[in-house]
């Protein structure tokens, strides 16, 4: 297959790198030539070209956080804090999830709305109940987009509705995880406690031991003062609230790595365990904002060498575009700089980009470049409308970032495969 068009990327070093007129040949769903106009070989000339004119062609964005049985809420519970939200909304909501067919309908809308997003791929929570996860996993396979999804483990600190014993909790994760194989080709189990409030130290070590040199590992980390505090109560042991995870056994090496939420309060010491440990962490700027979490310190991540990605973080955030995502990232950056380290230089417009595509991408592999080698994840941008009176292409990526909403989708590839057609 060959697609031709302005292709908008990031390079390895971070900056935005720009190709006008381009193709792109795509050989079992990987990028194997990119050509100029001038360029391309006469032996491929008479071959079928997608040709999409004048459109932008930017890789797909990745979501690294966010929860699907929350789709249904979004927009409500906004003036409470992370533990009263959770109460409040979240776990009533989360605990419907029990009825099979409530879980159809509900997951339903959510992988619409995801396979229409600009998302390609994504890190998603769902609930503990394993028929509804398996659903869930299901109809992202038919969506085409490639997703890593958690079985959720809790075994205390929940209503009587949402909560599992310690065995049965260990016993459906095994059970669960041996229903995935060789079920899916795109979708991908993920071992999944949802954070150290809500699963006992039995259940954090048997996680860990579960997950052995396998599988990946996504929760939440420092996101909230009060959270905070409690991990420290429930985890005397532990020298902060990753130490707890790392005590548990949770940190191993895996093939696959690890994902923490949030991170918004992670001090020095908790920075360099996550550099150690090689844990990604997924900022979800408009979930701090709309909880009162916080501001993350990602200049500090990203000059410590720690991999950064976005996450919508559905339902304490309410949009699933990424961009949205990456344009908070920005302010909230701008934020931290002017009212808590004059010395933290603000996020760059290539930087949010970088968060958005390319850095996060490589947790799926060679992902989120256009690049030989890597996977052929497009969005086919039509930005006529926003951007009819400018010719740079710069500029009219700027435009789009900022103004995504104002825009659509022409086409979405995932690794080659159209999945969707505006």
């Amino acid at each position: 297959m060959i697609v031709k068009g302005n292709l908008v990327d990031c390079t390895k070093e971070g900056t935005i790198r720009i190709r006008e007129n381009n193709f792109l040949v795509i050989e079992d769903g990987i990028i194997s030539k990119i050509y100029s106009q001038d360029e391309l070989p006469d032996s491929l000339k008479n071959e079928e070209i997608e040709d999409y004119g004048d459109s932008l062609i930017l890789p797909g964005l990745i979501d690294m956080h966010l929860h699907a049985p929350q789709f249904a809420f979004r927009g409500l519970g906004m003036d409470m804090e992370l533990l009263d939200w959770l109460n409040t909304y979240t776990f009533p909501e989360e605990a419907k999830y029990k009825d099979i067919e409530y879980a159809k309908k509900a997951y339903k809308k959510f992988v619409d709305a995801l396979a229409k997003s600009y998302s390609t791929r994504a890190i998603v929570f769902a609930t503990l109940h394993t028929d509804s996860t398996i659903l869930l996993m299901d109809m992202l396979e038919e969506s085409g987009l490639k997703c890593f999804v958690g079985k959720v483990n809790m075994d205390r600190n929940s209503t009587d509705e949402l909560i599992e014993t310690t065995e049965s909790s260990i016993d459906s994760t095994v059970k669960w995880l041996d229903i995935c194989k060789d079920r899916y080709k795109n979708i991908k189990p993920i071992i999944t406690p949802r954070f150290i409030p809500s699963c006992s130290d039995e259940l954090m070590k048997a996680l860990g031991n579960i997950r052995g040199d396998t599988y990946g590992l996504q929760s939440h980390l420092s996101e909230n003062p009060k959270e905070v505090e409690w991990v420290k109560e429930l985890c005397p042991d532990s020298d902060g609230y990753l130490d707890a995870y790392n005590k548990r056994g949770n940190l191993n090496k895996s093939k696959v790595d690890t994902v923490m939420a949030h991170c918004v309060y992670s001090d020095d010491k908790e920075i360099e365990l996550l550099k150690e440990k090689n844990v990604y962490v997924a900022h979800c700027p408009q979930s701090n904002i709309c909880l009162s979490s916080g501001i993350a310190p990602i200049r500090k991540f990203l000059d410590n060498g720690i991999k950064v990605g976005l996450g919508s973080d559905i339902a304490a955030g309410y949009s699933l575009n990424i961009l949205n995502q990456a344009v908070e990232a920005i302010g909230l950056s701008k934020l931290y700089w002017r009212y808590i380290d004059k010395n933290s230089k603000s996020l760059e417009l290539a930087e949010a980009f970088a968060i958005a595509t390319r850095i996060p991408g490589s947790y799926f592999g060679k992902v989120g470049a256009f690049e030989e080698g890597f996977e052929a994840d497009m969005l086919v941008i039509n930005d006529e409308e926003l951007n009819k009176d400018i010719d740079d292409i710069r500029k009219r990526f700027e435009r789009f970032l900022y103004l995504s909403d104002e825009c659509s989708l022409r086409a979405k590839y995932v690794s080659g495969q159209k999945t969707v057609t505006f």
